[in-house]
């Protein structure tokens, strides 16, 4: 199954497609896509500021309290001449 980490969003929106930077202890642990979004035991697309979701990583099981996600995305733009 994998462990489950309980969130708040502080900021922004956590979308299912971003990735996540780990926090610990003011060091960077890691950079993990998001395996699983849940919001009320439901399958979510994204969740807004102030909700609280469910977030299970992809490839890492060992998230403790205390530790902060950084949700970023990654987009392609395409050059213009």
């Amino acid at each position: 199954m994998g462990t489950v980490a309980g969130c708040r969003v502080l900021a922004g929106v956590v979308q299912r497609d971003a990735r996540i930077r780990l926090i610990r202890e003011s060091r960077v642990i890691g950079d993990y896509g998001i395996e699983s979004l849940k919001r009320e035991k439901d399958d979510a697309r994204e969740v807004r500021e102030g909700l609280e979701c469910g977030i299970r990583l992809a490839g890492f099981n060992d998230v403790k309290e205390g530790d902060l996600f950084e949700v970023y995305k990654i987009e392609e733009i395409a050059r213009t001449f």
